[in-house]
């Protein structure tokens, strides 16, 4: 478990919250830098394998191989908020499409609370006009057919340098308000109010797509224009041209529906 004070004095005040709440405590593993926290929380699943219910985080000042989707890796530098999270997800909410959407709206609630604003680009990054801030890596974890966790990576640009086509808290806000100690305790709590988001998923629907970042999307495959049209139950992405229609779980799963 961590100390209050490496998690600072929010990251305290959560976990006096936990234990008001009768909930688990946080069991924290705080690096000044590895090469992935979604490594280093494999690594600790296999040496102490999940008993529920209290959930997990590996937090890195640095990452130097952060991997992300289909194994992309990059550069994760100190300023920023890196955490791979394994936690319990309610089993009636156990599409997986909604898990990466609930933890990209709780994000996004949070920093329009700050005066972001916030577009969320489907499947799992948010933006700030066109650039990113923070990206979600997803993914659910089975045994015996059975909804055993989530495992949630999330990486949010604060004070650290970012390539161009990214944004940082620190172009939007004041210095005081963005300080990686303190958004990393906001991501934990994004993180716990994610599950009870997905215990709702018309509503969990409703507020993404209020929030996604575009109308049009184009198929990567083809370059052809497809007019969204909004999302699906399990949080797929529903396109439309002309008579056609695609749902797309994720971007490189699309898949006709009829003529």
């Amino acid at each position: 478990m961590a100390s209050a004070k490496l998690i600072g004095r929010r990251g305290a005040d959560l976990l006096r919250r936990r234990r008001r709440q009768g909930l688990p405590l946080w069991n924290l593993r705080v690096l000044p830098v590895c090469a992935s926290t979604e490594t280093e929380l494999t690594q600790w699943l296999q040496h102490r394998p999940w008993q529920g219910p209290q959930p997990r985080a590996v937090i890195a000042r640095h990452q130097i191989r952060a991997q992300g989707q289909w194994g992309r890796v990059w550069q994760a530098p100190a300023g920023g908020v890196w955490i791979s999270a394994a936690l319990p997800w309610p089993s009636t909410a156990a599409a997986p499409g909604l898990l990466g959407l609930a933890v990209a709206l709780s994000l996004a609630e949070r920093l329009e609370s700050e005066g972001v604003p916030i577009r969320i680009k489907w499947p799992n990054d948010l933006l700030i006009g066109d650039r990113k801030l923070a990206g979600v890596l997803p993914r659910m974890v089975h045994c015996g057919g059975h909804l055993r966790l989530a495992r949630i990576g999330v990486g949010l640009n604060v004070m650290n340098p970012v390539p161009v086509g990214a944004v940082a808290l620190r172009q939007v806000l004041a210095g005081g308000r963005c300080r990686p100690q303190v958004w990393t305790t906001e991501v934990l709590r994004c993180l716990e109010r994610a599950c009870g988001f997905a215990l709702a998923p018309q509503a969990l629907v409703r507020a993404v797509e209020a929030r996604l970042w575009q109308r049009q999307v184009r198929d990567p495959a083809t370059g052809e224009p497809w007019r969204i049209t909004g999302l699906g139950a399990d949080g797929a992405l529903q396109l439309q041209q002309g008579t056609r229609t695609m749902s797309w779980t994720r971007w490189a799963d699309a898949r006709d529906q009829g003529l």
